[in-house]
């Protein structure tokens, strides 16, 4: 069983004011690097997305209610999740509002998967004011698809006898793994379908996309998907911080190091497998005076550059006076394989994550000072403690 909730982010600002009900609302980054978290399906009418640049959200949606992204989400996360554990122990999140279920165990006390399901919606409603949709079927695989294709506020129940019929129609990219790029050769080949991947032969298709992905995508469009469902600790997080020997007076001292720190968050979540959605960012000032600012991505990521972009946006706020200590944490994690990362349109097939993949190659042959940023070399480099924490069990 896959449980989605419905424009999460949005619903729960529409839930806390329900003056906001019917409007667009659109959860994003305000600055000028700002892109959408999360989109009211009164904005996506609009063309207005997650992962959509602000500026370009407002341009399409100009009326519509932009809000900051808060801290509360993880509240009711947390909460949501708590509800799923009651009918079932074997709950894998993966993300801040999505969630594998296995309910096999749960039949003869509580009911069918069906019976669980609609349960499940109810409680959500009533006790927190948002929708989430459920999709079940025998693979974590096809039971995702049957929850994308009922969103929102839905339930896709495909039956065991019926999953090709369902699966085979659906267009190649509905499979986990086929982004743009590859999506752009398997048409060459003449596929335009699920069913049309599922009667190449392996062979033929790591011709065309390597012999891993063939593997991959040949199992996936017979929904042969053996994974169990693992359930994982909710809270788990990377972090690194550094202490300057004196205060860093702006972000021309401290900007580099954060940008230094975050890929190391970045390094050790790729090292791990995992990608993250939370970015926080810690300051100390002078006075010993300690906040944090915390931000959730688009997309889970396992890329440096991704998180110092929100990170800097965090510090550039909040850096009001000099700065004793600055951290970057990345939590929200999930298995990277389960999320996958597709390339989006117009971005470079190679960028910064296969920079960065080469860094720790060059890091891990001839040390970890072996490959730096740039700015990390000038003389105003004046860390003296790095601490790293938060170190996830597999």
């Amino acid at each position: 069983m896959h449980v989605d909730m419905d424009a999460f982010f949005a619903s729960v600002e529409v839930a806390r004011d329900p003056s906001l009900r019917g409007k667009p609302v659109i959860v994003a980054g305000l600055g000028a690097r700002g892109v959408v978290a999360a989109a009211s399906y009164e904005a996506r009418e609009y063309g207005v997305h997650s992962a959509l640049p602000t500026a370009i959200a407002r341009r399409r949606c100009p009326h519509g209610v932009f809000m900051q992204p808060t801290t509360s989400y993880g509240e009711v996360s947390r909460a949501v999740m708590a509800i799923f554990r009651e009918y079932t122990p074997h709950v894998q999140p993966i993300s801040v509002d999505e969630a594998f279920l296995d309910v096999a165990g749960a039949r003869r006390l509580i009911g069918t998967p069906t019976e669980i399901a609609r349960a499940i919606r109810a409680r959500v409603r009533e006790e927190h004011g948002i929708t989430c949709t459920v999709g079940i079927a025998s693979t974590k695989f096809l039971s995702k698809l049957a929850s994308e294709a009922s969103k929102p506020d839905g339930l896709g129940v495909v039956p065991a006898a019926t999953e090709l019929d369902f699966l085979h129609p659906l267009p190649i990219r509905a499979v986990w793994g086929i982004g743009e790029k590859t999506a752009e050769k398997l048409t060459r080949l003449g596929m335009r379908n699920v069913g049309d991947l599922a009667r190449l032969d392996v062979d033929s298709l790591a011709a065309s996309v390597g012999t891993a992905s063939a593997e991959h995508l040949y199992a996936l469009a017979r929904n042969i998907d053996p994974r169990p469902v693992r359930p994982e600790r909710v809270e788990k997080s990377i972090s690194n911080e550094t202490t300057f020997d004196r205060d860093a007076p702006d972000a021309a001292v401290w900007g580099p190091v954060l940008l230094e720190l975050s890929r190391k968050v970045a390094s050790r979540a790729r090292a791990a497998g995992w990608a993250g959605r939370g970015v926080t960012v810690k300051i100390r000032f002078g006075d010993f005076r300690t906040i944090t600012r915390s931000r959730m991505l688009a997309a889970h990521t396992d890329v440096g550059r991704d998180i110092y972009e929100a990170a800097r946006e965090l510090a550039d706020a909040a850096a009001t006076a000099p700065v004793r200590l600055i951290g970057v944490k990345l939590d929200h994690l999930v298995e990277a394989a389960a999320v996958g990362r597709q390339v989006a349109l117009g971005e470079p097939e190679h960028g910064w994550r296969d920079i960065e993949t080469v860094m720790d190659l060059a890091s891990a042959k001839f040390g970890k000072g072996a490959v730096r940023s740039a700015g990390r070399l000038a003389p105003r480099d004046s860390r003296v403690d790095t601490r790293e924490s938060g170190n996830p069990d597999r």
